[in-house]
This record gives C-alpha cells, structure tokens and sequence, in this order.
C-alpha cells in the first residue's frame, strides 16, 4: 500500500473509533449470597429417592441451590442434580432438604436460604474420610464460595453401614474434619436416625451428649416404600425435623 493509501487507511480506522467509541466489558454479575447456607451431605436418602411431583419443576420461594459452576440458582427438585459425585440424575429425587427448607422459610420469614446439596446413594461413612474424593469434592464446593459461613451441616447417612461397630469414632472424626476444613469449630452438625433399628441410631441418639453443637432428628413414624428410602410425606416431615433442630440449636425464633 502507498503513503496516501496507508493514510486514507489510518483515517477510517480514527473515524470509526470516534463514531463508535468502544464500549468497556463488562464483569459478570455475581449472584447473591443467601442469608443463611447450609451443607446436605450423605448417601440415597440424602439424595433423594422419592418421587417427584409436577409442582417440583418449581423453584421454591426464598430458597437457592449451588450449581456446578458454582452459581446460586434458584432451587428445584431435585436438590442432589449438581452433586460433584452423584449417581445417574434419573435416580435424584425428593430428599429431606425440600422439607428443610420449606420449614426454614417459613420460621425464618424474610431470610433467604442458601442449599449446597452433595450427597452420593450407596456411600459408606468410609467414603467420608478426609483423602477420599467424595470428601475432598464436598469440602472444594464448600471452599470456593468467597466468604461463606455454614449455617449448619445436615447428615444423613447410615443405611451402608447399620451395625458398624466403629461408626461413633467414624462420624467423629469426620465432624471434626469438615468443622476445621469449613474453618467453623461450632457449626451444628444435625444427623438423621435411619429407618428401623440398628447400631447407627444409637449413636446420633448418643451424639448430643458426646460432642457439643450436635443434634439429631428422629425418623419415628415416618414410613419408607421399599424398606430403606422414606416416601414422600416422610421425607418432607424429615426435612422439617432436620430444620427444628437447627432453629433450636442456634437459637433461632421461629415465628
């Protein structure tokens, strides 16, 4: 190209970006942080094994859910979809945090509830030791999040390892893991009793007395469809009694 054509040139180009000035990026909008947060984690019933209903394609009002970009979206059934170590999506279903949260928003009107579902069907407590992926990708989805502080921690597991003699000293060490790894000595930790009888209930029965901030909600009456998963009513009744515990434990008013 000649000087005059090179000219011409660097005149469009100045012309063109006084015309139309370039605009500035944009960062993204960061979504809001719910007011209180609160970890599910566990194996099936946790995930959820009951049935979903048509008005689960809903979001439940003032509740949202940590997606797998670590988002907060607004929270629909079912809650265990963006969990790091799940099953096939097809078996997530309705779990306790679906009644967990309902409860909450209505004792605890004008909050906003924040769920970081991550729970594994079939999964030992083993599989909860600090080293293991199933912990370790738990703790990373808790960790990412900047300035979060755990309401609470909500547990139900148990069905794999009913009658293990060791599962007290197990559960233990793995509150004592995620308290330290969520940087919050005192966070509640609530467990869930599984259905019928076995060793593993006598333990959360037993959790209170033995380590502060601990607490338990009972699986009394409440009814299952296959000898393991509770229903749906049951879940829902479960999820509200995860919930009264919290509220009494952190000394929360329920209105």
């Amino acid at each position: 190209m000649n000087r005059s054509g090179t000219l011409l040139a660097f005149n469009l180009l100045f012309l063109i970006s006084v015309t139309f000035p370039a605009q500035p990026s944009r960062a993204a909008e960061p979504s809001p942080t719910p007011d209180l947060v609160f970890l599910l984690i566990g194996q099936s019933n946790m995930a959820g094994r009951a049935s979903l209903a048509d008005s689960d394609s809903k979001p439940l009002p003032n509740v949202m859910l940590l997606d797998n970009r670590n988002r907060w979206v607004p929270a629909t059934n079912p809650l265990n979809r963006f969990a790091s170590d799940r099953k096939k999506l097809s078996m997530q279903r309705v779990g306790p945090g679906d009644g967990f949260a309902r409860r909450l928003i209505q004792a605890l009107p004008g909050k906003t509830i924040g769920l970081i579902v991550n729970a594994r069907g079939g999964s030992s407590i083993n599989a909860w030791a600090k080293g293991q992926p199933l912990y370790d990708n738990t703790i990373k989805r808790v960790q990412v999040i900047p300035n979060i502080s755990l309401a609470a921690i909500i547990w139900h597991q148990g069905e794999s390892d009913r009658e293990d003699p060791k599962y007290h000293d197990k559960l233990a060490q793995l509150i004592k893991n995620l308290r330290a790894d969520v940087a919050k000595p005192k966070v509640p930790f609530i467990a869930g009793e599984i259905y019928g009888k076995g060793h593993v209930n006598d333990v959360f029965h037993r959790l209170p007395a033995k380590i502060p901030h601990t607490g338990f909600a009972t699986s009394k009456n409440l009814t299952v469809f296959d000898n393991v998963h509770f229903d749906r009513k049951s879940q829902q009744i479960l999820g509200a009694r995860y919930a009264d515990v919290y509220l009494r434990l952190s000394g929360q008013k329920p209105r």
